[in-house]
């Protein structure tokens, strides 16, 4: 059998299958289907350092080949999940990452101060890809000069692995992979969702209350391994590989791509047990393919 382990940044993963934050809650909804202990990590429901409703409804449309989301990070806080949600799972044998949003740097700080007292917490997802309302609500995460500040502050509190989680809405993300790189990302992980909308031809109206939201799904496969492929070829620094995953074949693609593990999303909604499935598939594929270790995946693709 070949090694699933994986060493990012000088964090061990028992194998490079984790799951995406605001697919998978926090973990307990998936409990019933599988072992949770059987996962690398889980990037758990992003938060923010004050509760928020979300947006209003309908926030969620199914698409041709995957689905439309504009939840609006619906959450009951940073405080909340380290007094009543942690504790009911930091008993899990896989690493919890808490996915972190703010709508100002001062937001970020706040709350990466706060995760960074949890020595049981081996690292942070940061979400670039939300309104900078200091910078008349454009995204952190589309502006090198913005996502490079807001890393650089995280970067300052909190001592332990940082993860950038990317924006595909750019121009050209290795600009933004290699900026928040030199601001000390750790790692980068991408890809967010693609915006867009749904129409509703009877009705003539928007489909989501936002009009706009974050496309996920198969439809984003091609441009997620088109933007890991060419990251991994700009910068030094791990990646998590998004967007699309729905088998073991998709997620070596990333791998090969260059991603040295992979988040599984959408398709969790679809099926609640597919990770251990993609598990399990790659493990195979190490075995058909005589590979000793997943690492040897890594970039190998050839062309």
């Amino acid at each position: 059998m070949g090694d699933l382990r994986i060493n990012i940044s000088g964090l061990e993963f028992k194998n490079p299958v984790t799951t995406a934050s605001g697919t998978f809650g926090n973990g307990e909804e998936f409990d019933d289907f599988f072992d949770l202990n059987l996962l690398g990590g889980m990037f758990v429901k992003g938060m923010t350092l004050e509760p928020r409703e979300g947006n209003d409804y309908p926030r969620m449309a199914e698409t041709a080949s995957g689905m439309l989301n504009a939840v609006g990070l619906q959450n009951k806080g940073v405080d909340h999940f380290i007094d009543n949600i942690y504790p009911r799972i930091k008993h899990l044998d896989t690493h919890i990452i808490p996915n972190i949003n703010g709508s100002t740097v001062e937001d970020y700080i706040e709350v990466a101060e706060k995760l960074n007292e949890i020595d049981s917490i081996p690292a942070l997802e940061l979400n670039i890809s939300c309104p900078n309302v200091k910078a008349g609500g454009m995204l952190f995460g589309t502006s090198c000069p913005s996502a490079i500040a807001v890393t650089k502050a995280v970067r300052e509190v909190y001592n332990k692995m940082l993860i950038v989680k990317l924006s595909p809405n750019v121009t050209d993300i290795t600009e933004i992979a290699k900026g928040v790189e030199g601001a000390g990302a750790d790692s980068v992980s991408l890809i967010n969702t693609l915006l867009g909308i749904a129409v509703d031809a009877e009705k003539r109206k928007s489909v989501l209350s936002t009009v706009t939201g974050g496309l996920s799904g198969p439809a984003i496969k091609p441009v997620a391994l088109r933007m890991v492929w060419q990251v991994y070829n700009a910068v030094k620094i791990p990646i998590f590989g998004i967007g699309g995953i729905m088998n073991a074949t998709d997620a070596i693609e990333f791998m090969l791509a260059g991603a040295s593990a992979i988040q599984v999303g959408t398709a969790n909604f679809i099926d609640p047990q597919v990770s251990v499935k993609i598990i399990n598939g790659i493990e195979d594929y190490l075995e058909r393919h005589h590979f000793n270790s997943a690492n040897e995946l890594i970039g190998a693709m050839e062309g």
